[in-house]
């Protein structure tokens, strides 16, 4: 298929003479050169991001996509699909972790539902941009048409659009769909070249036995596809509705010039299909933890990225990108209102003296 023209579009990249000037307040604060470690340098890269000397990250925007998968019915999860709408509810009702955890950072949650094979019943706090009850069984066919991927791509687009209109300093992309590690591993393996078995993990819970049959139907899926070469080629025949919508999400976020907190494995994956759509997109990305899954640290070293926290989740749903929000908080907050050794009338070091 043909690319859509707005994935290319260049994006807005980290203001250098900011990132220099936030570089040079960092010198002056009350502290050892570099005692803060990785924090000075996440102030200094949302300074440079968000284009001001003073960065803050106040406005969290959190979007969570949930969307059913045809490969579901391989017996890929332990969960039945019936799950995945339940969960919309779930989120809009206020009862997932990330519900509880958006309550505490007074960060905004918008639920996107995309296409369940079961509607989901709430309509309070639901976004509905259906495109299908789910995509087609990946392992037998391409899970989406062309149209089907435009339509989940311009999802993602218009989420970060909203983001925007409410003044987001942070976006927060999240994901919702039984059967959707075997849709990220899919990708992952054919992005990476890489063996299923050596990728794959336990996603809700499998045992050994689901685990390689988990394992198989990849392998049958990377077969099926095995003539589709591009980025988006490979997200039409192994994704899902809510990874096509964030992979348009993170792009248009760069686009932007909103820096985007990477979640776990599968908005790893996002992350990455965005990479290879749009190169430079990889600015705008700060990755937040690194997943229990097994297939994470192939998708984190491929795009260069060290995360923040290391806690073993697996969870998904943005829930371990919201645990790293108090950080990249606290190191604004630190660059913003330390005292400088000129103002807090503090000796600095001898290395420092002119």
């Amino acid at each position: 298929m043909n690319d859509p023209d707005w994935l290319n579009r260049p994006v807005r990249l980290p203001d250098e003479a900011i990132a220099e000037r936030a570089l040079q307040h960092q010198a002056q604060l009350t502290k050892p050169p570099g005692s803060l470690g990785r924090l000075e340098g996440l102030a200094v890269r949302l300074a440079a991001m968000q284009r001001r000397e003073r960065p803050r990250v106040d406005t969290v925007h959190i979007s969570i996509f949930a969307a059913d998968h045809g490969v579901a019915a391989e017996g890929v999860s332990a969960f039945p699909q019936a799950v995945t709408a339940q969960m919309i509810d779930n989120f809009a009702a206020g009862g997932a972790a990330i519900s509880v955890l958006a309550r505490q950072l007074g960060a905004s949650l918008e639920v996107i539902d995309l296409g369940t094979v079961v509607p989901s019943t709430r309509t309070a706090g639901v976004v509905r941009h259906s495109i299908a009850p789910g995509t087609a069984n990946l392992s037998r066919t391409a899970a989406m048409t062309d149209e089907q991927l435009g339509l989940a791509l311009r999802a993602g687009r218009e989420a970060v659009v909203r983001a925007v209109a409410q003044g987001a300093d942070l976006w927060i992309g999240g994901e919702m769909g039984i059967g959707n590690t075997t849709a990220a591993t899919a990708l992952a393996c054919a992005l990476l070249g890489a063996a299923p078995a050596t990728l794959t993990g336990r996603g809700t819970g499998i045992d050994d036995v689901r685990l390689q049959h988990k394992v198989r139907v990849i392998e049958r899926a990377l077969a099926l596809h095995a003539g589709a070469k591009t980025p988006l080629a490979l997200l039409r025949c192994l994704g899902g509705f809510e990874i096509a919508a964030l992979v348009g999400a993170i792009v248009t976020c760069a686009q932007r010039g909103l820096p985007v907190l990477v979640d776990g494995f599968i908005v790893s994956v996002a992350a990455l299909l965005a990479v290879r759509v749009n190169p430079r997109v990889a600015t705008a990305l700060i990755f937040a933890h690194r997943s229990a899954e097994a297939g994470h640290q192939s998708v984190l070293a491929a795009l260069n990225a060290q995360p923040l926290l290391d806690l073993d989740l697996r969870l998904g749903e943005a829930s371990g990108a919201a645990l790293a929000v108090p950080l990249l908080r606290l190191a604004c907050a630190l660059h913003r209102e330390m005292a400088t050794f000129a103002t807090a009338g503090v000796s600095a070091s001898d290395e420092r003296q002119p």
